[in-house]
């Protein structure tokens, strides 16, 4: 733990920013570098209300902190007797006390900046080194990068990050430029990328925070690294399906993938797609056929790609991907970062990315969305294929997604030993996505007791279980396959 932690302030126009100044703190708070180094973070709108202006509070607060961090934006904001925003004069007020400022300019459609925010960003431009952002993801990679360098610079990190720390041996030949080119284009056509498809491999890395003194960090080998399991051997994807619903060896098959993170990312999404079951449709609208998986393709690729993109990397151990008859499970070696618990997973959460700058790049290629969203996606695409949501565990050190698969199928159903009433509960439990006690009556015309044998029979099996009490008891298919 350093000697002294650091207090940051955040100024931007509050209302353009409102949840990027949110995300922003609790990533600072949150990651599990950086936290070793920031005390506070002062957003304005956090303060309690009292009994003093409003302009003495946020000067007095540029003094008390020991980084100014600046989002400027489009809007100018709310403007003082003297014409002057809030933002301007906190930026003005850590100029004239020498705190060390970052500047973070967001967007480049000059035209619809405010003509005061324009002369805002040539002032600081004239006086430091700006950086232009154009995302949530882009401010996380870039404020990163800036405070590990600041760090680094006042002596506070023995160890750099894993992620910005040069990577031994490399050089910039260890660099695949077909790597490179592939990503140019991808991140121009998915993310309107500003840098054109004839940029300079070195030109990139910069842009990208991605060197160290003119070589390579981890985060460039492990993105476009030729031959990246040369240097981090286990930065590597293993994926097993298994027999049943044990792991157990032997295993169905095993494939192990290395290359760089957007292969093992493919790779393992395709290890998975070909193994589970699909629908093929008609060709009512193209030449192809469309397929439904049963689990949603989607889902397993944002599994897959979060392990990957928020693993510990100093960990010897590999990303899993474990296909069982019930389920997937994908397992990262890692754990959740301080500020978010289990439970924030399933809804509204920060973005508190492991490894932003593989995070930034891997959003630049489309293989994230919005980085703290992945999550609620894969609850959303489980709900909407009719499946149990997604579990979220921490099982010592790794952290596991579970993908629930439709393991109730014909086959399985036929070696289930159930009579033709209880077959047809299933087939209704199946399409309406629950099933009660008078709906089976209904459906199947027998008395409420033999119903109730019937049902009571496939809870003990395991095949269904049973939720509430007396007149609000509901049966839902059991996640888990029983053992046969």
């Amino acid at each position: 733990m350093p000697a002294t932690r650091l207090k940051i302030f955040i100024s931007s126009v509050q209302k353009e920013f409102a949840q990027e100044r949110r995300d922003l703190k609790a990533f600072l708070l949150g990651d599990a570098v950086l936290r070793r180094f920031v005390s506070e973070v002062f957003l304005f709108e956090e303060i309690p209300a009292r009994d003093q202006r409003a302009d003495e509070v946020y000067l007095e607060e540029v003094e008390r902190c020991d980084i100014y961090l600046g989002i400027f934006g489009y809007q100018y904001g709310f403007e003082d007797g003297y014409g002057i925003s809030p933002t301007e004069r906190e930026y003005d007020h850590a100029s004239r006390l020498g705190k060390p400022r970052f500047i973070y300019v967001w967007g480049s459609e000059e035209k619809r900046r405010h003509p005061k925010m324009r002369h805002l960003v040539d002032k600081a431009g004239a006086e430091l080194i700006r950086r232009r952002i154009e995302d949530g993801s882009a401010l996380t990679a870039e404020v990163y990068a800036s405070l590990v360098d600041h760090f680094d610079k006042i002596g506070a990190l023995r160890v750099l990050p894993f992620d910005t720390a040069a990577c031994d041996r490399a050089t910039l030949k260890d660099i695949s430029r077909k790597r490179v080119e592939w990503f140019l284009d991808t991140a121009r056509r998915e993310r309107g990328f500003p840098l054109k498809s004839n940029t300079g491999t070195q030109a990139l890395l910069t842009h990208l925070n991605l060197l160290d003194d003119g070589k390579p960090t981890n985060a460039a080998m492990l993105l476009f690294g030729s031959n990246p399991q040369k240097v981090h051997r286990t930065a590597e994807t293993k994926c097993m399906h298994c027999h049943g619903t044990e792991y157990r060896r032997p295993f169905a098959s095993m494939q192990v993938y290395g290359g760089d993170i957007f292969e093992q990312a493919d790779q393992a999404r395709d290890f998975v797609l070909a193994k589970i079951d699909r629908a093929i449709g008609t060709r009512s609208t193209s030449i192809t056929a469309p397929a439904t998986y049963e689990l949603p393709p989607d889902a397993v690729g944002e599994a897959i790609v979060n392990a990957i993109a928020h693993r510990d990397y100093h960990s010897n151990a590999s990303v899993e991907v474990r296909l069982f008859a019930d389920r997937l499970e994908v397992w990262n070696p890692g754990s959740l970062p301080g500020t978010l618990t289990l439970d924030n997973l399933r809804h509204d959460h920060p973005s508190v990315p492991y490894n932003p700058l593989l995070a930034e790049s891997l959003y630049l290629a489309r293989y994230i969305e919005r980085v703290g969203s992945g999550t609620q996606t894969m609850i959303e695409l489980a709900r909407e294929g009719g499946l149990p949501e997604p579990q979220f565990e921490q099982r010592g050190g790794f952290f596991v997604t579970t993908l629930w698969r439709d393991w109730l199928t014909d086959k399985v159903m036929s070696s289930l030993k159930l009579n033709d009433r209880q077959i047809a509960g299933l087939d209704c439990l199946r399409s309406e996505g629950q099933l009660t006690s008078g709906r089976y009556q209904e459906l199947t015309g027998v008395s409420r007791q033999t119903a109730t044998r019937d049902l009571d029979d496939m809870a003990t099996k395991g095949i269904i279980m049973r939720h509430g009490e007396r007149r609000g008891t509901y049966y839902l298919k059991a996640k888990k396959m029983p053992h046969l």
